[in-house]
């Protein structure tokens, strides 16, 4: 499968360096960094990438709606990490029949924005069971890559 990862508007530095490191593990074969998302070089991305920025291929793009439209297309299924009234959970999401899929995870606290939800093929969401209803970013993206990748 040609997996690729969209970042949107992520803020911590840290969580892009986690999430470098676990799409290397999880062989994404790019990385888009939209809106603020931070950009290598950066020591506090490095520091939890671990070296990963130099495998996982990147680009910056600062219209998500563009890239998107981009992606399209070139056929790629886009797919939303994201809780929503109309998502899937994602133990039970059907893989489209295609090898090309790209998964947007968004911002730590507003998500991924209505607008941008309603540019994607598919909402997936991971089941939420305590009182927070959250996981960390970096968490939830390794949890539904390998989920997709399997």
């Amino acid at each position: 499968m040609n997996l690729s990862l969209v970042l949107d508007n992520i803020r911590s530095m840290q969580n892009v360096g986690s999430i470098f490191r676990t799409a290397d593990a999880a062989g994404v074969s790019k990385i888009y960094l939209c809106g603020f998302t931070p950009k290598p070089p950066r020591k506090e991305i490095d520091k939890a990438a671990l070296g990963a920025v130099d495998f996982v291929e990147w680009e910056y793009q600062d219209n998500l709606k563009n890239l998107i439209f981009n992606l399209k297309t070139k056929g790629i299924k886009i797919i939303a990490l994201e809780q929503h009234e109309n998502s899937t959970p994602y133990t039970s999401y059907v893989i489209p029949n295609t090898n090309t899929l790209a998964l947007i995870v968004g911002n730590e606290v507003d998500g991924i924005s209505k607008e941008i939800l309603e540019l994607c093929d598919d909402i997936i969401e991971i089941p939420m069971h305590g009182q927070k209803n959250s996981l960390n970013v970096a968490v939830a993206t390794g949890i539904v890559l390998f989920e997709l990748i399997k």
